[in-house]
Parts: C-alpha cells; structure tokens; sequence
C-alpha cells in the first residue's frame, strides 16, 4: 500500500500521541508499504510551531529532517499539476488550501491518504484511512 501522511497524523505518528486508529498505525508499520508525506507539511509544522499551536520535541525544521530520515519517507514536492488539481477538486471540497493540496497530491499520486480530519475522510473522491 502507499500513503500519504496529513500534518496532524504525521506528527500523531512520530510523536506516538495515541491518536491515530489501529489500522492506521498497522498500515504505516507494515513491511513493504511506501509512506509519503507532502512538502505542505513544512509549511503547517512551521506556522504550528510559530503560533503557539503545536508542541514538537524540538525546532520543527530539525524535527522534520530528523522524521524523513529516520523512517526513510519520501517527501512529495508540490508541482503545478497537483497545484491545478487542488482548485480543480470534484465535489464539495474542504476550503483549507493546505488540506486541498493533500487531497490533490492523494488523488494525483494515486495514494491513500491517512488523516483524522473528519471532513478529508469524508471526501468520496480520495481514498483515505482514518
């Protein structure tokens, strides 16, 4: 299987908070699946951090190298197709640009995307696993 981490539970995995679902957890670990996370991660880690909204164990530009390093993850660069694709969504989609350039890159990259964020799960034209 290959996934694509949302923000929150990239940092619920690393930081073992006990959020994300069994399943999630079992798909993340299991042996021979790819794990991506999107570079719009950078972008929310560091305006979470910022801002007051998100503890990390240490400055989030370290703590990110550190969890691409340590669990050997691919880092999704934003390209201009999956730019187009976030304001070309079919359906009702969610109105949060970072959340919209997740969902592009699941649907481009052709991902499941894991997240807690009800309304991603929710999302019919993204296969996602909360």
């Amino acid at each position: 299987m290959k996934l694509l981490l949302d923000t929150c539970a990239l940092v619920f995995f690393v930081e073992d908070s006990g959020h994300l679902s069994a399943e999630a957890m079992r798909q993340i670990t299991a042996d021979g699946c790819e794990v991506c996370v999107s570079a719009v991660s950078v972008a929310e880690l560091a305006c979470g951090q910022e801002r007051g909204r998100l503890k990390l164990t240490m400055h989030w530009k370290q703590w990110w190298a550190e969890t691409l390093r340590r669990n050997g993850w691919e880092c999704l660069s934003i390209t201009p197709e999956i730019m187009a694709e976030a304001w070309s969504l079919p359906g009702i989609v969610h109105g949060d640009p970072a959340d919209r350039l997740l969902l592009a890159t699941a649907r481009i990259e052709r991902l499941t995307l894991v997240t807690t964020d009800r309304k991603l799960l929710a999302y019919p034209h993204v296969h996602s696993l909360g």
